[in-house]
């Protein structure tokens, strides 16, 4: 009897080993699941392409500053232009119209 219990017992020793390292992987994928995320949050790939490649960079801010300065003035064009079609028809009120009048003067004055 004590030959039949010695391979079971060499079966659930090995099974408990397994179990134990299959514990251990799973600790180990949490561990890289948190480690990526985290990589992920802080965009390590960016970060480091822009420190790696200073040209990319001046490039990128480049673009992003003519990107802003044009939509600013295009921006403007338009706020300016909204604002003129919507006061033309206070030019006929005495205090107000004559500022407007003014205003509209002064932006013709300006145009090419």
């Amino acid at each position: 009897m004590d030959q039949r219990s010695t391979p079971t017992k060499e079966f659930l020793v090995k099974l408990d080993q397994l179990l134990d390292q299959l514990q251990e992987v799973r600790r180990l994928n949490q561990r890289m699941d948190k480690i990526a995320h985290f990589l992920q949050e802080i965009q390590l790939l960016d970060v480091l392409q822009n420190y790696t490649t200073p040209r990319r960079l001046l490039y990128t801010n480049f673009l992003a500053g003519l990107a802003r300065g044009l939509g600013l003035t295009i921006g403007t064009a338009i706020v300016l232009a909204i604002l003129g079609w919507f006061l033309k028809p206070f030019l006929s009120i005495p205090i107000i119209g004559e500022y407007v009048k003014q205003l509209i003067d002064y932006v013709n004055a300006y145009q090419p």
